[in-house]
């Protein structure tokens, strides 16, 4: 193993990082030769690994693991490993390791993909950034490839017990306020101002959907969560299956609406470097959602109730973020730009039930 090596403060173990690789069937041969930690997402840590004729990205909780950091691990693991062969693009898993004695705490490692993360806050690049039609395409690949999760059968693929299916539309809203309301178990954190929270939680109670379809959910199906192709207008992989679990699948259609910007939008979430004026290209949501249907098979009636659960279930998580840097377990920066974003959704939501 190269000198020159370290472990990024303790995050890594390099000799029982190496064992491990050594002992399981991971692609390339020889020890470690370079290690780089890699940008993108606030939660967990990701390193791309070195050795002779491969290399590898390894995943693994933050510096400051939550209580089911490790659980979650493991979890995102058996998704990538029930995706393989079927129409859902998404890194190769290579291996899980769920002995904490090797690095401290459990991980996997996963094939790279030649892509990029669309950042809100940075240009699109190259023809995305130019061309409307690849814009318009990226909003039909968001589509494409959440038709093709809801499609995959979740028992058939090892997961008749990733979660509890029964009852799920009817207990989203407890689950998600009881989540929030734990918060207020944080130092510093005084507890929700969050706007239209009581208001919100009824609607969807009182316009719970009679009927719908269980199977995988990706659960933060958003542009920081998939990587396009650089030389076209592609998905070639969802990523950061930290928010998977068993449900209806048709809530990552609502997350993708959230994510997107439409004229009406109430103000107050941060900006965007990207055009979303007319005529920049993007679909619109009322076309995002009659392409999934069409995809899917789906009736798309109840719609707006995924697109508010979306709202409601993301700004609750979200302010977790804040709470934890009220507490000096997140950066305050980081804490801030997502209470905002809490604060956005739940107006998005009281903006949407008001329509319906």
């Amino acid at each position: 193993m190269s000198e020159t090596l370290h472990d990024f403060g303790g995050l890594l173990n390099l000799p029982n990082l190496q064992a491990w690789i050594d002992a399981n069937d991971i692609p390339g041969s020889g020890p470690i030769t370079a290690i780089r930690q890699l940008q993108g997402g606030s939660q967990n840590n990701l390193f791309m690994i070195d050795r002779k004729g491969a290399t590898v990205v390894l995943r693994r909780p933050p510096t400051h693991p939550r209580k089911n950091s490790n659980d979650i691990m493991i979890r995102e693991s058996r998704v990538l490993k029930a995706l393989a062969g079927s129409d859902v693009p998404h890194p190769t898993l290579y291996g899980a390791c769920a002995d904490t004695s090797v690095i401290g705490v459990c991980f996997y490692v996963m094939a790279p993909l030649d892509g990029f993360s669309p950042a809100t806050r940075d240009p699109l690049p190259g023809q995305y950034g130019s061309d409307p039609s690849w814009r318009r395409a990226m909003g039909a690949e968001f589509v494409r490839c959440a038709a093709a999760l809801s499609k995959v059968d979740y028992k058939a693929a090892g997961l008749g017990d990733f979660g509890k299916p029964d009852n799920w539309h009817s207990r989203q809203v407890s689950r998600w306020r009881s989540q929030l309301d734990g918060y207020s178990e944080m130092d510093g954190y005084e507890g929700s101002s969050l706007p239209h929270v009581d208001e919100v939680g009824e609607w969807l109670t009182r316009h719970t959907p009679a009927q719908g379809r269980m199977g995988i959910i990706h659960g933060d199906y958003q542009w920081p969560n998939v990587m396009f192709a650089h030389d076209r207008p592609e998905i070639i992989g969802l990523i950061d299956f930290e928010l998977s679990a068993l449900g209806d699948p048709i809530l990552d259609l609502g997350w993708v609406l959230q994510s997107w910007r439409e004229d009406g939008d109430p103000p107050g979430r941060p900006p965007t470097a990207w055009d979303w004026s007319a005529g920049s290209g993007f679909m619109t949501r009322d076309e995002l959602v009659k392409l999934y249907g069409e995809l899917a098979g789906r009736d798309m009636t109840d719609m707006p109730w995924y697109f508010v659960l979306a709202c409601y279930k993301l700004g609750c998580i979200l302010e977790g973020t804040y709470a934890r840097s009220k507490a000096g377990q997140a950066p305050v920066e980081t804490g801030e730009r997502l209470h905002t974003v809490s604060v956005w959704l739940f107006r998005k939501a009281k903006q949407i039930i008001s329509a319906n």
